[in-house]
């Protein structure tokens, strides 16, 4: 059923490696620094879908999230209040208020290190897929605007009249994540031996512990210890910064400028580094 909901995004495919490979990616606090679905909430104040009162809750709960993760718990509050929340929302309303607002919102809060790991994963023949709880009309212009090649997301239903009826058709979301990463895996003949999966939460350990190459991002409590416990590597984003000002030659909207080798090669080393002094930190508090 997944493999329905696994989009292919605007983006020219590069040639591949054989076996196939791909990155996979969480979103929210792994590759942008706040939750994607609730930066947008003063956009759709201005464009007429919530009052200020909701704009004030999303701004608390954007607070909460960003304060410590959201647990399972919370997350299911946060699903049931997003739901009850966009019922009745046009849905071509919403593309077009998150397509004026994208770039001012999302850009600058884009992690450097994700980037330039998005890019490294590119240049060595794998696809990048972002896999994410948020709703698919904001995950997928994000994704396009990442270069990713595919983008699973979750997806409310839409009523006759064009507008979200509140309810859930695929929630991305734990083990669903898993699944469609395992879904994909078969339909796009990826080795997931050989693939890589990032994520800040405890909730997508299912995720994580489906490929090879299984990496922590700024987790979570009970992600980091679980990350420390089954030794994988701990990356610590901590520096967004705007794709143009980055990559000056950048274009929005296509996957990103490939960089040189050794541009690529530094992006590694400074994982690397950041992954060993995580890694040592976690290990001095664990001797504590």
């Amino acid at each position: 059923m997944v493999g329905a909901y696994a989009r292919g995004v605007e983006n020219q495919p590069l040639p591949h490696s054989s076996p196939r490979t791909a990155a996979f990616f969480d979103l929210d606090k792994t590759v942008i620094a706040k939750s994607s679905t609730l930066t947008f909430s003063k956009s759709f104040y201005q464009g007429g879908l919530i009052n200020r009162r909701a704009v004030l809750r999303t701004a608390y709960t954007q607070f909460i999230f960003l304060a410590g993760g959201a647990d399972h718990d919370q997350m299911e509050r946060m699903r049931e209040y997003l739901s009850a929340l966009c019922k009745g929302w046009n849905v071509q309303q919403v593309r077009e208020i998150v397509a004026e607002a994208l770039h001012d919102l999302i850009d600058p809060i884009i992690y450097d290190e994700a980037a330039s790991l998005i890019e490294a994963h590119h240049t060595a023949g794998r696809d990048v897929v972002i896999v994410s709880t948020s709703g698919a009309e904001v995950v997928e212009p994000i994704g396009e605007m990442l270069g990713a090649d595919r983008v699973v997301a979750t997806r409310m239903v839409v009523g006759d009249d064009g507008c979200f009826t509140g309810e859930i058709e695929y929630y991305a979301y734990g083990p669903t994540k898993a699944e469609a990463v395992r879904e994909l895996a078969e339909s796009e003949g990826y080795d997931l031996a050989r693939c890589y999966a990032y994520s800040d939460s405890i909730t997508d350990v299912p995720m994580l512990e489906a490929v090879g190459h299984p990496h922590a991002v700024n987790p979570d409590r009970a992600l980091r210890r679980e990350a420390v416990a089954r030794e994988w590597p701990v990356l610590v984003f901590n520096r967004p910064v705007r794709l143009k000002q980055r990559l000056p030659g950048f274009s929005m909207g296509g996957r990103p400028a490939l960089v040189a080798a050794a541009a690529v090669g530094a992006a590694a080393a400074t994982a690397g580094l950041v992954w060993y002094a995580s890694r040592r930190r976690a290990m001095a508090g664990g001797s504590a």
